[in-house]
């Protein structure tokens, strides 16, 4: 895919091309086995967002590792998924994740003393691609050095503050704008800077801005719902930098459906989930 289109702007015609059609002849095999780690007590929702939204992306098959403490929420709440329990009250423990295409992790993990020991352990044995958001990224701002393990072509989600915590605090867009392209290049990952016309920042140093999205996504759990689209659309093949396009324009445009139905006062994350399907349905008809 060229990345040289207009200023590019993530538009309808743009995802249009990315998106592939579901083939007559396929099965779950074939769209992928995603891994969520997520959750934590007080905070099972953010693993409940995610894992939908994991799921309406069109994944063929998702394992969730959560907390002891969070296992009949998920099986009840989401019986499409696997669960496997790594903890009792946070995530402690995890093995076997060479088996996955690819993993997620961060909604409503906390931030405590072990995940430090738990993310190295995950880049040290895990070297394809990585969904990193919300408490994942708040431990790796505490423990810096873990940024050089991170496997390439992984997918970071900040808002601005977790950015900030990151990288640095900027003094201006522009500022900020560059320094989030310096260091997807400096570790050769994507860095899905969210807000207001999501910036998509690329190791080749391109950015991408998107053209999806209102006001009403500003609210909790809407990270976590992109969190898990992002998790889905790479099992499934997409490359990173086509999974961050199509992630961010489909999860801005469900947003913008939910919000033409409910006003964006009202809107909450799983509207967003809820409307996915229709934002797939506009995409296809483009």
């Amino acid at each position: 895919m060229d990345s040289n289109t207009p200023d590019n702007l993530i538009d309808g015609s743009l995802i249009n091309k990315i998106l592939k059609p579901r083939e007559p002849f396929t099965h779950k095999g074939n769209y992928g086995h995603a891994c969520l780690l997520a959750g934590s007590y007080g905070m099972m929702g953010a693993a409940v967002l995610a894992a939908k939204a994991c799921l309406r992306s069109g994944v063929g098959k998702l394992t969730c590792f959560i907390p002891k403490i969070g296992y009949e929420v998920m099986q009840t709440s989401i019986p499409e998924a696997m669960v496997k329990v790594c903890g009792k009250k946070i995530i402690t423990e995890v093995d076997d994740l060479k088996k996955f295409d690819v993993l997620g992790i961060g909604p409503g993990i906390g931030i405590h003393k072990s995940h430090s020991r738990l993310l190295q352990k995950i880049f040290s044995e895990y070297k394809k691609p990585i969904v990193i958001d919300a408490d994942a990224l708040n431990i790796l701002s505490q423990n810096k050095k873990l940024l050089k393990n991170i496997p390439a072509e992984s997918i970071f989600t900040p808002h601005p503050k977790e950015f900030e915590r990151l990288f640095g605090k900027t003094e201006t867009d522009v500022e900020r704008l560059d320094l989030a392209l310096e260091i997807s290049h400096e570790y050769k990952i994507y860095i899905v800077l969210k807000g207001h016309r999501t910036l998509i920042a690329t190791p080749d140093k391109k950015a991408w801005f998107n053209s999806t999205g209102n006001a009403g996504m500003a609210t909790a759990g809407t990270g976590d719902v992109l969190t898990g689209i992002l998790t889905g659309l790479l099992a499934q093949g997409y490359s990173s930098l086509e999974t961050c396009l199509l992630g961010v324009y489909l999860h801005g445009l469900a947003g913008d459906i939910a919000a033409n139905k409910l006003s964006q006062n009202a809107l909450i994350a799983g509207d967003i989930i809820n409307n996915l399907g229709n934002a797939f349905k506009q995409v296809n008809e483009v």
